[in-house]
This record gives C-alpha cells, structure tokens and sequence, in this order.
C-alpha cells in the first residue's frame, strides 16, 4: 500500500509582493537614465539591413488560345499568280460560252477574303478585270499562253525518250497517280500535277466518270492549264510530260481554293414541249422513249468514252434511244446528257426513272468530223525513227547488223 506525502506550500505574504514590484520599477528607472546618457544613435552602415516590403502585383493573364487559321490575313499581302487564265473550279465541267442565269450564293471568293488579288464573279476569277477586258485582251492571253507552252516543252520527244518516260509511269514502275473524277479537272489538281513534277517527269493520271465522255476536253484543258504534253492515252489513262525545259523551282504560283463553291443556276436542260411537237406529241415521245430497251448500262465511276460513237451508230436505225443510268446520282446523268445534247448532237426528252432518252430529231444528219479521240492514240513520230536509224548508221561505218535501235542514247537529258 503507497502512501502519497504533500508537503503544504507557505502562502506569500503581501508584504513580499510589495517588495518585488518596487525593485522592478526602480531598476527600470536606473536603465532608463543610464540609457539617456550613454546612448547614442549607430551609422546607417551599422543598421542591420532589412528587406523592404514586397508589393502584391497580379501577374498578367496569358491570352486565350487562339488556334491559327488561314482566313486571318492580317498584314499579308494577297498572293498573286501571273498564270494567264481564268481561274475556276472546274476546267473540264464549265464553259465560257455558257453564262448562267443567277447565283445560289454571295460572290464570296473560294480563296478566302483577301488571299488573291482577282475579283471572284461567282463563276470564275478572271485573269483581267472584268471591266477593264476586252477581245483583244483575251487573245493577248491566249497568245501568252502559247508562248509559255512552247518555252516550256522545248524540243520534241523522240520516241526513244517517249517509250523510256511511258515505261517509267507504269503501274509496276510506280505508284504515283492523280484521279481525275466525276468533277473532271479542278483547280487545286494543277498543284497536284506540279508537286509530281518535282519528283517525276511524267505523271500518271487516271480519268473516271462523268469527264470521260468528252476525252478530247479533258486533253485539251490539261495541256492548255498545265502547259505540258499528252504522250500516251489509252482509254482514261493518260501519260502527263512536263516539258524538256520545265524547273521545279520556277513552279508557277497556284493560289488554292479552300472551299468548294456552290454551282451557278443554268437554263433547264429539258422542256416542257420539245421544239416543234406538240404537247401530245411529246408525251407520247416520252413514252416511247422509256419503252425502248436500253442500248447500254452505266456502272458508277466508269469510263464512258465510248458512248458518244455507240449513239451515233444506233441513230442511223433508230429515232429513240435509250440509256439505263440506275446507281448513279442525279447530277452526273443530268450532266451526261448535257454533254450528248451538244457532243452527238441530239435532243433530250426526258431524265425519268433515273434513265436518259435522247431523239435524234425531224432532219438528222450523220456527223462525220472526227472530233472524238480514238480509244488508244499513237504519239510515235515516224520521221524521227527514219533520221534515227539514219544518224545510228552513220556512226556504225556501215557495217550491217551494228545499229542498235534501242541504245538508249537519247534517253538521258
């Protein structure tokens, strides 16, 4: 068993408390007059140096993000090409000659606001002012457009070098190649063709669809923009040569759309009454139309090239013919017929139950002008084989079996 033991503390008396707070005070009085008089105020060097008290600034918030986009042209110049023709988006699909009736759309420029120094019409974006442009202009143009041509290709192609540049773009030689589809030769294509350019002489291109009906355009458009040289074309495949004197670095400055417009409004390409027939007459037209037994069917995407001659031979025997578009969309059958309207040429009757009916019409007369392309054209020149052959025996001192006619000399620029 513990036992706890205390000890009892002794009170303090007042009088001890008294006693403590005298003695304080009076040696604070003691220390007060000692400080009084041996005090004395210490040299700023002395001082111990104290940090002056920092200011609360706010840090400046950064900017929001802004991601960058191609439409803020502030402070660049607009771009400008001194290519000498109209710029549109469709060279193969549009035509000059025929002038829409109206807009769907403002005249925003498909380049951007403020990225090109043409005027955009809605149709196109005119090499001259609009109003400034007149006949003489324009064959100025087109006189340019000849000259560059010309300084550009050089001298022709022999067929040597024509045959080794046709090898190089086949399809077990390289893999390069440019779809030409249902919108036929768009602008932003002549960048593509350019930038092939760089790598390659020749380049390859591959034409489907609604462009194909008319091939001898498409050849056309493509030497006349590009400036370059058609040198095999076998059904929608074509072979593109830069030109012996082309320089990639001197590449001509070609402003990209950025946007595909929106079509002009153009007269109906079908009547309520065909010209010269009645209202009865038509409809019965109509229906006969859609009676006949197709003369062909349409795949999607395919090469239509042959069409044009396959009516022109039914039109000899028959007034009505008949062509089954079923799979394709609206607007390429409604363009197809447009180009039988004026290629055959012929009338059109009607676009219903996705078919086109076409009537050779009262006064037919066969068209025999050649202006279609045959389905494999030949670019060998024959007098440069003769001179050729002429020059190799020359240097063979005419020892027979010595011509070698593909020596390849010629190949190499």
């Amino acid at each position: 068993m513990f036992i706890f033991l205390t000890r009892r503390r002794k009170p303090i008396s007042l009088l001890t408390t008294h006693h403590l707070y005298s003695t304080a005070a009076a040696a604070a009085a003691a220390s007060s007059k000692l400080h009084s008089k041996y005090t004395f105020t210490p040299p700023p060097s002395l001082k111990p140096h104290q940090n002056p008290t920092p200011t609360t600034t706010k840090k400046p918030l950064k900017p929001r993000y802004r991601p960058p986009s191609s439409l803020d042209r502030a402070g660049i110049d607009p771009v400008k090409s001194n290519l000498p023709f109209d710029f549109r988006f469709s060279y193969t699909e549009s035509s000059a000659s025929v002038r829409p009736i109206g807009l769907r759309e403002p005249k925003y420029s498909p380049f951007g606001p403020g990225r090109l120094d043409r005027v955009w019409t809605g149709v196109c974006a005119p090499a001259i002012d609009p109003k400034v442009g007149s006949v003489e202009s324009e064959k100025e143009l087109e006189e340019n457009r000849r000259v560059m041509r010309e300084r550009i290709q050089g001298e022709p192609l022999s067929n040597a070098e024509r045959k080794a540049l046709v090898e190089r773009c086949q399809r077990h030689r390289t893999k390069r190649q440019i779809n030409l589809g249902r919108d036929g030769l768009i602008h932003n294509m002549l960048n593509d063709i350019h930038n092939n350019w760089k790598h390659a002489e020749a380049v390859r291109i591959k034409c489907m669809g609604v462009p194909t009906v008319d091939m001898k355009n498409i050849c056309t458009q493509l030497e006349d923009k590009t400036f370059g040289k058609i040198i095999q074309r076998h059904g929608g495949l074509l072979v593109l040569y830069r030109g012996r004197n082309y320089r990639p670095k001197k590449q001509p400055v070609i402003p990209l759309m950025l946007w595909k417009p929106q079509e002009p409004v153009y007269p109906r390409l079908i009547k309520t009454t065909i010209d010269g027939l009645s209202i009865e007459e038509t409809k019965q037209i109509r229906k006969r139309g859609l009676a006949v037994p197709a003369l062909t069917k349409l795949a999607k995407n395919g090469y239509y090239g042959s069409l044009v001659p396959m009516i022109r031979d039914a039109f000899l025997t028959e007034e009505l013919v008949h062509v089954d578009c079923k799979g394709l969309e609206k607007s390429d059958y409604k363009k197809i017929g447009c180009k039988l309207r004026d290629l055959v040429p012929c009338i059109l009757v009607t676009f219903e139950k996705e078919q086109i009916v076409i009537w050779r019409g009262k006064d037919y007369k066969p068209v025999q002008d050649g202006f279609l392309l045959a389905d494999r054209e030949l670019f060998d020149d024959p007098q440069s084989d003769m001179v050729q052959v002429a020059d190799q025996n020359d240097e063979s001192d005419g020892l027979p079996g010595a011509v070698d006619l593909d020596s390849g000399d010629d190949t190499d620029e």
